[in-house]
């Protein structure tokens, strides 16, 4: 049987998603507590990886056991052995067709700014402070050069293990919420670190220290060392994975942004 599965997590104490030999990741925590449920071993595979310090409120990810157990039974015991840091949101039998990164047709990310005078003490894990004052709209405006289809070789990793650099973005946005700025991103995939590059490249744009036009050229040049600097990866979520209606996956519940 194969099983699907969503995940939210707080990436703050892991090494990214994957499962590594010096470090600890979400994905061993998880096939740990499903194993216990199961009593076998659980490989997992997860929709979009995510690096040490993301955070994720939409992870799919699905597993194949030879256990029977019930929806409930599978969602109770794994959160049952999770720690408090990381949840199974909901449980859902699915055909052998369906496979949590290769049935996807888009990714949507969220990254948060705070952009005051004084840090905050709750959401220090959860979002970038820059005490300089950003003009959201110049960033939105920026942001749109970006849309489409392209080479982002200008805002991938250094160590990117992607075959080719090309990726859609079908939508991004950067909105303002008081002190809050907040930059989502949907794509059909993304590239390692492409939205914290982004991200840097547009905060460079909202504090007048680059003009709006700069991220078109950025994205043109399709050299990383010309782009902003990579924001800090404690700002940005996982917040939804896109599957074809006909695998009725489950929407995450969001709680305002």
């Amino acid at each position: 049987m194969r099983i699907a599965i969503g995940i939210e997590y707080d990436g703050t104490s892991y090494s990214g998603w994957q499962r590594q030999r010096n470090g600890l990741g979400v994905q061993e925590r998880l096939e740990q507590a499903l194993g216990e449920v199961a009593d076998e071993p659980v490989a997992v595979t997860c929709a979009g990886r995510t690096d040490a310090g993301v955070h994720a409120s939409g992870q799919v990810a699905h597993f194949d056991t030879a256990a029977e157990r019930s929806e409930r039974g599978w969602l109770l015991g794994a959160n049952t052995h999770l720690p408090d840091d990381i949840c199974v949101t909901w449980v859902k039998p699915v055909g052998d067709d369906f496979h949590a990164r290769f049935s996807a047709t888009a990714r949507r990310y969220r990254y948060r700014i705070l952009s005051r005078l004084v840090r905050s003490a709750l959401y220090r894990h959860r979002a970038w402070w820059l005490y300089q004052d950003l003009d959201h709209r110049r960033m939105h405006d920026a942001a749109q050069a970006l849309l489409g289809k392209h080479d982002f070789s200008a805002f991938r990793a250094a160590g990117c293990q992607a075959s080719n650099a090309v990726r859609e973005v079908t939508d991004i946005r950067v909105a303002r919420h008081g002190d809050w700025i907040v930059l989502d991103v949907m794509a059909d995939a993304f590239l390692q670190h492409m939205v914290r590059n982004i991200t840097g490249t547009l905060v460079a744009i909202g504090s007048g220290e680059e003009e709006v036009a700069w991220a078109a050229r950025v994205l043109d040049g399709r050299d990383r060392t010309r782009a902003g600097v990579a924001a800090p990866p404690h700002g940005l979520t996982l917040v939804q994975i896109f599957y074809p209606d006909a695998f009725a996956i489950p929407a995450p519940f969001e709680l305002g942004r």
